[in-house]
């Protein structure tokens, strides 16, 4: 290997996310800490050894959230990879979405300081890219 490869290559970091709606509304977790202590975000989390990142987001959204749903009720939205998308390195997200048919009551745990149904018509500022993958997740139900 050359030093130009070696400079090149970087450490990528696995995670999952999931975009939780319900009668208009999507389910957010306020952070815990950095980075983006304070702000609004999807529930997820790190892919841990041995999980996929399917089995990560029902894991993620169950210990943020307190929410529980099935591998089988969630949807790959997509793979959400830029460079950038997160201050801590490179990571790259996969991104999961599911519906209930009414908004369920959420428990904050794990790293979120907070949990609750926001309007899809009215989110507040969210972190990393997320307000894209909500983005994407509703233009993909409609």
């Amino acid at each position: 290997m050359t030093t130009t490869e070696t400079e090149t290559f970087e450490t990528i970091r696995l995670t999952a996310d999931v975009v939780l709606i319900a009668n208009g509304h999507v389910l957010l977790i306020e952070r815990g800490w950095d980075p983006f202590e304070g702000m609004w975000a999807l529930p997820g989390g790190h892919v841990d050894a041995g999980e996929t990142s399917l089995t990560a987001a029902a894991r993620e959204l169950a210990e943020e959230t307190g929410i529980a749903v099935t591998t089988a009720d969630l949807r790959q939205v997509g793979t959400f990879d830029a460079p950038g998308r997160d201050p801590r390195g490179r990571y790259v997200t996969v991104a999961y979405a599911a519906t209930l048919p009414r908004p369920v009551q959420p428990s904050a745990g794990d790293d979120a300081a907070a949990a609750r149904w926001w309007p899809l018509d009215a989110l507040p500022v969210l972190a990393f890219d997320h307000a894209a993958i909500v983005r994407a997740a509703t233009e993909s139900t409609s």
